[in-house]
């Protein structure tokens, strides 16, 4: 979807300020993104909670059925349970949590252009640096 960002209309941009904080809220927690970003590379694949536990070893157990929790509040994320003994539980991304997809790939693509521009940042800074110690 394309966005005319040179948009008069300031309601249409307060707009879609409050559309962006709104989905951030919805992604805020240190460990969503983790969670969706390990479901998208299931490809479709349901994950049991032991996988997911597994694929994310440093979530304790409390925080990631927390952060499951909001996603499925949020319908991002589906939990199906089994009627097996044990039980089965395997979560799912929605379509809503399919739909992420373009944006998580922008975030990737804006965090490597953030750290190619850090790199630059830290080598202009050791040169200045070197220049001032040769003075």
């Amino acid at each position: 979807m394309a966005r005319e960002w040179e948009c008069e209309n300031p309601l249409r941009r307060q707009a879609w300020s409050a559309a962006i904080n709104a989905t951030l809220r919805v992604l805020e927690g240190k460990w969503k993104i983790v969670i969706i970003n390990e479901l998208m590379a299931a490809k479709g694949r349901p994950l049991r909670f032991s996988e997911l536990e597994k694929l994310i070893p440093d979530v304790t157990q409390k925080m990631l059925i927390q952060q499951l929790k909001g996603l499925q509040q949020d319908d991002i994320v589906q939990r199906t349970v089994y009627p097996e003994v044990p039980p089965r539980v395997e979560y799912a991304l929605t379509a809503l949590g399919h739909a992420l997809g373009p944006a998580m790939t922008a975030l990737i693509d804006w965090a490597e252009l953030r750290h190619q521009h850090e790199a630059k940042e830290i080598k202009l800074s050791s040169v200045s640096d070197n220049e001032l110690l040769e003075r």
